[in-house]
Formats: structure tokens, C-alpha cells, sequence
């Protein structure tokens, strides 16, 4: 697989600085049931890549330690972690919001049939991808059947009042198929709950829009394509300094699978470690939160990507 990571580690991105830490963004390994086109992470059925129990019981401690709000788990497909309920029972004990990142497919997965149930009952946010409301798109970038089985199991999540009840929260995600920026977050939330209303009866809270990142994957796709050096200068083309305030790295740190953080999970994929060290630094070496707070973060061509058009985030769109 072509790699974009020499490409992406000069640049002249603007200077970033942390501020408070409010979230961990928590990679659980790469194991996944789907091989999607736009993953970052490459992850897949075939990877191994999985986050031990003693290092959950390190992402616990810092989470008790920094009183952090947000833990938001992502993989591969984290629910595919032998600890994921676990972790999501001591973090729920501790008070920290829960974030599942799930591709709705999981839930069909042996073992995985109790999962929504689980998951209602410990009140965890999901944000569930959902390419496009429109079969042919997603079957396009997730394969086959794919489209199916998420709606069926948003309408399962439904039924146990995911996106009707205030205390569970269904977020959907939109990824752009190809090499162009995501249409207006606003205006295509409308299109979702009108189209996914009045064909299936679907409910859910907000719609995000993210920006495919020309890393891993969707890098090695644009480059096989020829689509690299215009996707960048799309990217470019299209910066907008008012989101610079709002990027997600500013107020997140990205643990992987081992344990090692970074400033966000792009950096973690191109090996760029927290404060601007060639060595990776360890949950358990980690300095305080408030020795974080100014510190400079790693910058890349990809973090264009973060602030082009609206923005893009984990939590979708910065700007309006």
C-alpha cells in the first residue's frame, strides 16, 4: 500500500497550542468486521492489533486522575475489544460521559447480541457511521450489505430509544465518498431525517460531517488515482482560520492501542508523538494535564484536512 506519511510531515500549517483536557480519545486496536474505503486506521478483519487489560486499567487511572469528561473509544471496531464493556462500566462508575464510535454492523457480529442492550443500559453515546442515506454510496465505500444491516440496526437502537430518548444519544456520521469536502453540516442533516424518516421510520440526535483525512487507506486511494496532490490543494484552497480555535487537538489526547499518546488520532496513524519528541510517550510517563496546557502540537499537511471549509472534527462540523 502506497504511503502519504513523507509527504504529509512538512509543512507550513499555522502554530497550535493545548489547552484544557476535557476528552481521551481511546483507540482499542484495529480489529474490525468491515474493510472501509475511507479508514484511516486501516483496520480490518484480519488485523490482530488489540488494547491488553492492563493497559485499560491505564487509560482508567487517568481518567480518575485528570477527572476527564469524555471518553470516546474508536478502533477498528472497539465493541471487538474483549475489555470494551469493562472499560465502559469503570469509566461509566467513574462519571465520564461515554462515547462508542460503532459502524452498526457490530451488532450482528457472534457474541455482539446482547451489545445494544448493554449499551442502553449504560447510558453510552453512539456515533455510528452512516455514509450516506443512499444505499448505492455506502455499499460504494463500506461494501456490500452493509447499508442493510446499519439501517436495521439503527432501527433497532431505536426501539430501545436511542435518538427519541434524551438519555441515549444516536449521532450519525457522514463521510464523503471521494476526494471533495463534505457538503454544508446543516443543510444535510435536513436531507438525512427527511430521507431516513420516510423510508424507515429513523430517529437519531445530530448528523456529523467529517472530512476524509489522505492518510492510511483513503491516502494510499488518492494516490493510486492521482488524486493526491489535488485533494491537498482542495484542502488548501479552502482554509479557514476561524476553525483553528476549535480543532479537537486542542482539548484531546489520543491513546492507541499500546498506550502511547498523541495529540489526535491522525497523528497517532503517522507515528507523530505528543509534544514534539521523536521518543512516544506512555500513558504511564504522561505529565499532568496542567504541564500539558501550552504545550505545542505536531502539525502535518494533513491537519488542513481539520480546518478546511466548516471544519471537521470527531464532532463533526467547527464552524456553521
Amino acid at each position: 500500500m502506497q504511503d502519504t506519511r513523507p509527504l504529509l510531515l512538512e509543512t507550513d500549517f499555522p502554530p497550535l497550542a493545548r489547552g484544557e483536557l476535557t476528552a481521551l480519545q481511546v483507540n482499542l486496536g484495529y480489529v474490525c468486521n468491515l474493510s472501509c474505503a475511507h479508514c484511516h486506521v486501516n483496520a480490518g478483519p484480519t488485523r490482530t492489533e488489540s488494547m491488553d487489560l492492563t493497559t485499560v486499567n491505564q487509560v482508567l487511572a487517568l481518567l480518575a486522575r485528570e477527572q476527564i469528561d469524555l471518553l470516546d473509544l474508536t478502533g477498528g471496531a472497539p465493541e471487538l475489544n474483549p475489555h470494551f464493556r469493562y472499560l465502559v462500566r469503570e469509566a461509566r462508575a467513574l462519571g465520564a460521559r461515554v462515547v462508542d464510535r460503532c459502524n452498526l454492523t457490530v451488532l450482528f457480529e457472534p457474541g455482539q447480541e446482547d451489545l445494544a442492550q448493554f449499551l442502553a443500559a449504560q447510558q453510552v453515546e453512539i456515533t455510528a457511521s452512516l455514509p450516506c442515506y443512499l444505499e448505492d454510496n455506502v455499499q460504494e465505500q463500506r461494501g456490500k450489505g452493509v447499508y442493510a444491516d446499519s439501517i436495521r440496526a439503527i432501527r433497532e437502537l431505536n426501539q430501545l430509544g436511542y435518538g427519541i430518548d434524551p438519555a441515549l444519544v444516536l449521532n450519525l456520521v457522514y463521510n464523503p465518498v471521494g476526494a471533495v469536502l463534505p457538503p454544508p453540516q446543516a443543510a444535510l442533516q435536513e436531507d438525512y431525517r427527511r430521507e431516513l424518516g420516510q423510508r424507515f421510520g429513523i430517529s437519531f440526535n445530530q448528523l456529523y460531517t467529517i472530512t476524509n483525512m489522505p492518510i492510511s487507506r483513503f491516502g494510499a486511494v488518492l494516490l493510486s488515482r492521482g488524486q493526491y496532490l489535488p485533494y491537498m490543494q482542495l484542502l488548501r484552497d479552502n482554509f479557514s482560520a476561524a476553525n483553528l480555535d476549535t480543532v479537537m487537538c486542542r482539548n484531546l489526547l489520543s491513546i492507541d492501542w499500546q498506550g502511547y499518546v498523541y495529540d489526535c488520532d491522525f497523528n497517532q496513524m503517522l507515528d507523530l508523538p505528543l509534544l514534539a519528541s521523536d521518543r512516544r510517550s506512555h500513558i504511564t510517563r504522561l505529565p499532568a494535564a496542567a504541564r500539558l496546557a501550552g504545550s505545542p502540537i505536531r502539525t502535518g499537511e494533513h491537519c488542513y484536512g481539520c480546518t478546511a471549509g466548516q471544519g471537521s472534527s470527531c464532532g463533526g462540523a467547527l464552524g456553521a
